[in-house]
């Protein structure tokens, strides 16, 4: 489950987006463009240090763009390659965001989403000492494939459309630009929320 907090985020995770997307190969949109929200997932960290979000957004009138991102109350050695920027949350402090494929905590997470249907973090705030359930903003499907590997260091990351993680004898990938389309391998995740009926493919393993 994944504890949210009533807070304000400045600057704001879509306003460091519309700085950091732009630089990406597998971007798509107007630069300067205003960066929309159009739903998002997350996942657990099961020692409860990293938060983990996937948003999906646009940027100006382009195509919607997948962006997993970590949220990490210090700064990971030898990611300088992969952070997107830093904020200050009003209730836990700085917090500095990556992208995180480059982060060792989202490969595990993902290939339990893909091959295991491990599905997303359910999304809850603490009000009055009682749980209050957000509703999912997108639904997900993965490929009941067994248990995931315990998939360790990640090997190699390749920044693309896919962008493809390897590690543990496996490679992911991560689609940047979704799309309803069938995946190269058996293991899949799809997703689909309000205005897009049709399931698209959001990552795959092989």
């Amino acid at each position: 489950m994944a504890l949210l907090h009533r807070a304000e985020l400045r600057p704001s995770k879509l306003d460091l987006l519309a700085a950091w997307l732009p630089g990406q190969p597998w971007f798509a949109g107007a630069a300067g463009a205003e960066v929309t929200r159009v739903a998002a997932y997350r996942f657990d960290d099961p020692a409860g240090e990293v938060g983990i979000e996937t948003i999906l957004v646009r940027a100006g009138d382009g195509p919607v763009l997948q962006v997993p991102l970590t949220y990490r109350a210090a700064p990971l050695a030898g990611a300088d390659r992969w952070l997107v920027g830093t904020t200050e949350h009003s209730v836990l402090g700085p917090r500095w965001v990556y992208d995180a494929c480059g982060d060792p905590v989202y490969p595990p997470a993902l290939a339990a989403a893909v091959l295991a249907d491990a599905g997303q973090a359910e999304e809850y705030f603490e009000v009055d000492g009682r749980r209050e359930v957000r509703a999912p903003s997108m639904t997900l499907a993965g490929t009941r494939a067994g248990s995931p590997p315990a998939l360790g260091t990640v090997d190699d990351v390749v920044d693309g459309d896919p962008t493809l993680i390897r590690a543990g004898g496996i490679e992911l990938a991560l689609v940047r630009r979704p799309a309803p389309a069938d995946a190269p391998a058996q293991a899949r995740l799809t997703g689909a929320w309000a205005g897009q009926a049709d399931p698209v493919l959001l990552a795959y393993a092989r």
